[in-house]
């Protein structure tokens, strides 16, 4: 049994093509912080006929499961990444919508330090932050 195969019972979930075939493209490092179009869009070109509903509803069902992040970005579209293990934050780039994934320790620490002076405990948060670009390799298009 896969190791996709695998992730899909442990949550719960019965394995079926469409949940592999998704599961398979978004293992790929190429394939994170994608929307369900363009995940659609990517299985159309290998020839597999799963509808754009069907991928939505998988995507759904995956985040669910905890086995997907949905993370809503400034694009205003949806855009998922694999689950994983580590913690870790995103810099966006508001002009070609660039997605890049940071750890910096004195960030976690320092957000721990002010959930403690506000008697709170984190059980989880997210980080993002915007930007743009500024290197030639950016499209630059409109932000």
């Amino acid at each position: 049994m896969t190791d996709g195969n695998q992730a899909l019972k442990k949550a719960g979930l019965k394995v079926t093509l469409p949940r592999v075939k998704i599961l398979e493209l978004m293992q790929g490092p190429e394939n994170q912080h994608i929307s369900a179009e363009e995940l659609y869009k990517k299985l159309l070109d290998l020839g597999e006929e799963i509808g754009l509903a069907t991928v939505y509803r998988v995507l759904n069902q995956f985040d669910d499961a905890g086995i997907v992040s949905r993370h809503h970005f400034e694009s205003g579209k949806a855009v998922f990444e694999l689950s994983s293990q580590h913690h870790h934050d995103h810099l966006v780039c508001l002009s070609c919508g660039k997605v890049i994934e940071f750890s910096d320790d004195v960030i976690e620490r320092r957000q721990d330090e002010i959930a403690m002076k506000h008697n709170i405990k984190l059980t989880n948060h997210s980080l993002y932050l915007y930007g743009v670009c500024t290197n030639d390799e950016c499209d630059h298009g409109e932000a």
